[in-house]
């Protein structure tokens, strides 16, 4: 008897283990599909570009027709609510989380909040009427454009921010943060020239669209690590040489690098050279030794020459005004027949990328 009501003790506590998980799991599942969820998000770097850029030399995004008027379609921003820590963004009460999607343009000093929807327009009476509210210290002004089959709320920002998301109630809540705040090491990658400066032009092929090759095997292989790397253009846009610098200390970056191609009237001439700025002294690992470090690393990954370092002059603008550790590296020359042969083939990119992320790498040694 004894044993049997053990039995029946141990049958019931099983039964009530399992209605907990079950109404456990329910409840989790029910909280996470309802009411809190991350959205998706993507950095400037990872955006597919629709079109060029605006062709003004400021890096910006998009044509003329992707051009918001700066007395259209604004956005009200409640700036008296500022009692939580959050920039709260009201969405239509059919928009799904799986439906927007967040891109930091980080050198354009945005925040961009894509809706996608089978027709965007019945979204825009909605925030004509309803504005952003909470924490609104880092936005200086919003505004929205509805284009095909998405709506682009978007945000100009104070500086450079990351930030994390959650979408609870139909409300996007942005908590900001500085770089410094989000990762322990961060650099920036500035392919030289875009747009109209090609650089150096030579039978069709010109500078830009080397450094940029260059530029995206770097992030293939830096993307893996743990370093926090934030590119000057991903694009055939063209930020002034301000932004590139203004990229660097915003973010307080540990070290920048340039990537430059050499041209010359005189064809024979070949090899790499690394440029430092030589104004603004870093005790320890400085301009100079991450010049000297770039050029040994680029070398030997590509088996070439080292011309050797060369003092930033007056036309080296991000170099000479950058005020965190800064060199660029010249790849090579578009105007020496063999080295323009080189230049163009897909296995020396990914070896002259090989050589900056072993740079990158081991600066972080020193």
């Amino acid at each position: 008897m004894q044993q049997e009501r053990q039995n029946n003790l141990m049958k019931r506590m099983a039964v009530y283990c399992l209605v907990f998980v079950a109404t456990a799991m329910s409840a989790i599942l029910y909280y996470s599909a309802n009411k809190i969820i991350v959205v998706a998000d993507v950095a400037q770097d990872e955006v597919v570009q629709e079109s060029a850029g605006s062709g003004d030399g400021t890096g910006g995004e998009g044509s003329a027709e992707n051009t918001i008027v700066a007395d259209k379609n604004h956005i009200l921003i409640d700036r008296d609510s500022q009692n939580t820590k959050f920039f709260c963004i009201p969405l239509p009460e059919d928009v799904k989380a799986e439906e927007v999607i967040i891109e930091n343009h980080y050198m354009d000093r945005e925040l961009w909040v894509n809706i996608t929807h089978k027709n965007p327009h019945e979204h825009e009476m909605f925030y004509e009427t309803n504005g952003v509210y909470g924490n609104c210290e880092s936005v200086t002004e919003g505004h929205f454009d509805v284009e095909k089959e998405r709506m682009c709320l978007r945000f100009d920002l104070t500086g450079v921010y990351e930030y994390h998301s959650i979408f609870e109630d139909n409300t996007l809540y942005v908590e900001f943060m500085t770089p410094k705040e989000v990762y322990d090491k961060i650099i920036v990658i500035d392919p030289a020239y875009g747009l109209q400066e090609d650089g150096v032009l030579s039978n069709g092929v010109s500078a830009k669209d080397i450094t940029l090759e260059v530029a995206k095997a770097v992030k293939a292989k830096l993307d893996d690590t743990d370093i926090k790397v934030y590119y000057t253009r991903m694009d055939d846009s063209n930020p002034t040489a301000e932004n590139r610098v203004e990229l660097a200390a915003a973010t307080k970056a540990d070290l920048l690098i340039r990537i430059e191609v050499s041209g010359d009237a005189n064809t024979k001439l070949y090899g790499t050279e690394a440029v430092y700025n030589s104004r603004f002294f870093i005790p320890g690992f400085g301009s100079v030794e991450l010049a000297d470090l770039l050029e040994r690393e680029v070398v030997t990954a590509i088996s070439g020459k080292a011309n050797g370092l060369l003092e930033a002059g007056e036309e080296d603008a991000v170099i000479c005004n950058a005020t965190v550790p800064a060199a660029a590296i010249k790849v090579g020359y578009l105007t020496n027949g063999q080295e323009f042969i080189l230049l163009q083939r897909e296995d020396y990119i990914q070896r002259i990328a090989e050589g900056i992320y072993q740079t990158v790498m081991k600066a972080y040694e020193e």
